[in-house]
């Protein structure tokens, strides 16, 4: 048990290579997730805007505890800082989503942080709980290093995409007849370690005068807590971004707690709750809050 004991979460970050440390650290059931900027690593932007930072940073911390094996419902510290604390009150409604029934302890600070754009940075402590079933410490650090993501071309993705999907929304089960008339319209992708298909991906181009795209992940649950859904959401994004998209949206099954936690996590605002007709499942459609097209 000893060498299981302290683990550290590396995400490839140059800083944490020149300076020496980790994006989290996992030591028995606490996680450390060290402070979170504004940037949007996918990109290396960072908004003007303070509220938009704090999503961001939200967004980066969500990925962080993923990746340890726990959520925001773990959270049992916070702390803020900010340069100027007349910035802390506007953000408050979009911590509140996070944190309004998680409840944890907080501190706010207003002091200097490393670059005059960031106008926020956010830390968070948190010990794992039921929110972390699955959770295989073995994983921590190392998905991204094992992770395979690709396009879905073949018979055989097609049928792997379809087990996936079918796993984790029952009541919307496909054929493989309607999978690959989806695979025309839609970009789908597979993700895998090694040969194992542990997850999948929809991106839905962008439609409308908003130009909204739909961006949906999905893994396994025996492969949860090891940031497969974070870099399948993220190169959904990135797809949608290059579609031109102007918003974007998910759905996720109103039973499916983790995936609105996840999807709350990275920003996502609920904007309907709806039952198909002749059907019984309660769906939940959700718009990220912030894009930058």
């Amino acid at each position: 048990m000893g060498e299981m004991q302290r683990q550290a979460v590396l995400s490839g970050s140059e800083f944490e290579e020149r300076i020496g440390y980790a994006r989290a650290v996992v030591d028995g059931d606490r996680v450390y997730v060290s402070g979170m900027t504004g940037f949007d690593y996918a990109t290396m932007t960072i908004s003007d805007d303070v509220v938009e930072q704090a999503e961001q940073c939200l967004r980066n911390i969500g990925a962080a505890l993923e990746a340890a094996g726990c959520t925001f419902a773990d959270v049992v510290r916070v702390r803020y800082l900010l340069p100027a604390r007349e910035d802390f009150e506007p953000c408050w409604p979009v911590l509140k989503r996070c944190f309004g029934e998680v409840r944890p302890a907080a501190t706010m600070l207003e002091c200097g942080l490393a670059d005059p754009r960031m106008k926020i940075e956010i830390e968070v402590d948190a010990r794992r709980g039921s929110g972390a079933g699955g959770f295989d410490r073995r994983a921590v650090g190392r998905p991204v290093a094992a992770l395979r993501i690709e396009a879905v071309d073949g018979e055989a993705m097609l049928e792997q995409w379809r087990h996936v999907h079918n796993v984790i929304v029952p009541p919307a089960a496909m054929t493989l007849d309607e999978v690959r008339e989806r695979s025309g319209r839609y970009r789908l992708e597979n993700a895998y370690l090694g040969e194992e298909v542990v997850g999948c991906s929809t991106v839905r181009p962008p439609e409308g005068e908003e130009r909204v795209a739909t961006v949906i992940a999905r893994v396994l649950p025996a492969f949860r807590g090891r940031g497969i859904g974070t870099a399948l959401y993220e190169r959904g994004l990135a797809h949608a971004r290059g579609l031109g998209a102007g918003a974007v949206e998910t759905v996720v099954l109103a039973a499916n707690a983790e995936g609105l936690r996840f999807a709350g996590a990275r920003g996502f605002a609920e904007r309907e709750r709806y039952v198909l007709d002749g059907e019984g499942d309660e769906w939940v459609d959700l718009r990220l809050a912030s894009f930058p097209g």
